[in-house]
């Protein structure tokens, strides 16, 4: 008689952390480059073209996934898109587990 058990790869019990610092090191980059433009969320925002309570989210550790978004971010930061994508890349590297 064989007995098969499926063997479950132990959880990284860091992989919530590693997520959450990664994505707040995102929005902290984005919050550094909005100040040094000297622009309040509001301005930064209006520019972009999405809500107050977007891009608070993304400067609290929301990483947008929309590539139109992201795109009108880079414009209102006065960076280039590639420049941002990089940044976003970097910190989705951090999500692997």
């Amino acid at each position: 008689m064989s007995i098969h058990r499926s063997v479950q790869p132990a959880a990284d019990p860091f992989a919530t952390a590693r997520r959450h610092t990664w994505r707040r090191l995102f929005g902290g980059l984005v919050e550094e480059t909005r100040q040094a433009k000297g622009y309040t969320v509001s301005e930064a925002a209006r520019l972009a073209g999405i809500e107050f309570s977007e891009w608070l989210a993304i400067e609290a550790g929301h990483v947008p996934a929309d590539e139109d978004q992201l795109r009108s971010m880079a414009a209102a930061l006065e960076m280039s898109f590639d420049q941002l994508l990089l940044l976003v890349l970097i910190c989705q590297g951090g999500r692997a587990e």
